[in-house]
């Protein structure tokens, strides 16, 4: 059967209220750090992001060590170069890596994760129709078995694409400044403090994520 995106499931399921109110109640300092980005908002966690796994996962090896600007504008590029739509497994290897490279802009490394990407769809190494019933350390594994596409890119897969609610990416730099600013530590924390510290946000760990993540706009 021919790749088409539809084939994919797709999930919009909005953040529950009731994981606002469990985190303002289990935290304090999270708690005074949401009041305070509260009157910005979190915006749409999945805007300008195609909505089917496989473009999702394209989407995100293009955009990775890049600026939202930067990425933003080599993901226009490459979709310009099939009809303003995000290429199908086919199209990436079918195409000419050179040329690829040249028209979107991408790194050479790049261009081969892409291609990796693509080959683990069509092979049904990956199976993109089943992420959505995997637990989430399976979908991590899944994902990580792709040239490219290490832990911190199926953690944030797990968050804005499939908006899991319990995922705590220890590797974002960004997470670790805000925690480090949040919580008055004198150096970056590390994977088993930060654990510590989302403990009690548990299930609502995404939710916290982005609190803290958005409070880095607010930094002097």
């Amino acid at each position: 059967m021919p790749w088409t995106a539809s084939r994919w499931p797709q999930r919009r399921c909005a953040l529950p209220e009731k994981g606002l109110t469990h985190l303002r109640r289990s935290d304090p300092v999270l708690a005074e750090l949401i009041a305070q980005v509260a009157p910005k908002g979190l915006g749409d966690a999945r805007a300008g992001r195609p909505d089917d796994h496989y473009g999702a996962l394209l989407r995100a090896i293009v955009g990775q060590q890049l600026s939202t600007k930067a990425a933003r504008s080599i993901f226009t590029r490459l979709t310009d170069r099939f009809d303003g739509r995000t290429p199908t497994p086919e199209q990436v290897l079918a195409d000419d890596p050179e040329e690829l490279r040249l028209a979107a802009g991408l790194s050479r490394p790049k261009v081969g994760y892409l291609r990796s990407l693509a080959e683990h769809v069509l092979s049904g190494e990956l199976e993109l129709e089943r992420l959505d019933e995997l637990p989430d350390e399976q979908v991590i594994a899944e994902l990580v078995a792709v040239k490219g596409l290490g832990v911190w890119s199926a953690h944030m897969f797990l968050m804005f694409h499939l908006q899991r609610p319990d995922v705590l990416p220890v590797g974002d730099l960004g997470i670790r400044k805000a925690m480090q600013r949040a919580y008055e530590l004198d150096e970056l924390p590390g994977s088993e403090e930060m654990e510590a510290i989302a403990q009690p946000w548990r299930p609502q760990r995404t939710l916290a994520c982005r609190y803290l993540w958005r409070s880095l706009d607010n930094e002097p």
